[in-house]
């Protein structure tokens, strides 16, 4: 589910299956004292406990000094020749702004582009491998912020940088400070041009849309509970620039976990859900009500397609095309179908053109 995939938000009580991957507690560093912390003594210089530059880094380049999303400083001596990144979207923001091959390890579901599906699986949101990641000698860790890892990596010599886009406004922030914190050259530029090429994108999936198709009434499952998104969430702002209503109020936050009557209430025109939750929503008590299941209006979303939609980050051109192929009945419902925008079912069904 989308707490497998990415988090898009400070991590709710509990909206996702438990994840999985080697653990990360007091019991696992303590069998592993040693080791551990043997290699973070090999790793700190003796100014400020900075992890040391792999080697390739730029001797002579800079110091990096960025606030995370935490508020904490992070200091580097240079650009990070070794990057662990334990976020998918920090993951592919890291590529996209070309910085791919610096990567020697990722979380358990970053798994765009290949380059970085192909590299050391470190473990989950709470299930951090500490003693790995230490081994691998990063001079920086991106993660979430809702990430429990953050402190204890710190405490044995690692740079750690949090990151947590929630709206579109924070992708725009968090490539940003992505790209400073890489140490690109002239970055606000580099990141400024990526921005522009998505925001684009999102624009463009809009005007694929017909005013009816533009105006429905949308709701967003993302994960049993049931949990949506909501308006501030970027997932709702993509939903905004589309034209599409969303059923969930802004006052409710940007992932709340819903009354399941407050669906039936709302009688959303379409669902968007993972295909991992699609199969229990006609046996929840009264959404056999729900218009949009009657018609099939469902739009059933492939795990790599949930991937896309809920990592907010390079991808989100495809996350609004999405989007849009399901508010215009380009996708296959519960039953296979393709409905349209009025509820009848389109030709030519199947999963997509």
């Amino acid at each position: 589910d989308v707490y497998k995939r990415q988090v898009p938000a400070r991590r709710p009580s509990p909206p996702h299956r438990p994840q999985r991957g080697g653990g990360g507690g007091g019991g696992m560093l303590r069998r592993a004292a040693g080791v551990v912390l043997g290699a973070a003594v090999t790793m700190m210089t003796l100014s400020g406990g900075l992890v040391q530059a792999a080697e390739g880094a730029p001797s002579n380049a800079a110091a990096i000094v960025l606030q995370d999303d935490r508020g904490q400083t992070v200091r580097l001596s240079g650009p990070p020749a070794r990057i662990v990144s334990l976020l998918p979207s920090l993951t592919e923001s890291v590529c996209a702004l070309g910085a791919c091959d610096r990567l020697v390890g990722v979380d358990d579901y970053s798994n765009w582009p290949p380059q970085a599906a192909a590299l050391p699986r470190l473990g989950g949101l709470d299930t951090t491998q500490i003693e790995r990641v230490v081994a691998l000698r990063p001079d920086l860790v991106l993660l979430s912020r809702s990430s429990r890892a953050a402190v204890r990596l710190e405490a044995l010599g690692l740079n750690v940088a949090s990151f947590e886009p929630q709206s579109l406004d924070d992708v725009a922030r968090v490539l940003e400070r992505t790209a400073r914190m890489l140490g690109l050259p002239d970055a606000p530029r580099r990141a400024q041009s990526l921005w522009h090429t998505l925001d684009a994108e999102v624009t463009q999936a809009a005007t694929t849309l017909k005013p009816a198709q533009a105006r429905q009434r949308l709701y967003v499952e993302l994960a049993s509970g049931p949990y949506a998104a909501g308006p501030s969430s970027f997932i709702g702002g993509l939903m905004e620039r589309l034209g599409a209503r969303n059923i969930v109020s802004a006052e409710l936050g940007a992932y709340p976990r819903l009354n399941p009557e407050t669906v039936l209430q709302a009688q959303p025109d379409r669902i968007v859900v993972g295909a991992y939750g699609a199969r229990e929503m006609a046996s929840r008590p009264g959404w056999s009500r729900l218009r949009a299941l009657q018609q099939d209006a469902v739009c059933v979303f492939a795990a790599d397609e949930m991937d896309v939609l809920v990592r907010p980050g390079p991808r989100l051109g495809d996350a609004a095309r999405l989007l849009a192929d399901c508010l215009a009945g380009r996708m296959a419902g519960l039953r296979g179908e393709r409905v349209d925008a009025r509820g009848d079912a389109a030709p030519d069904a199947g999963r997509r053109p």
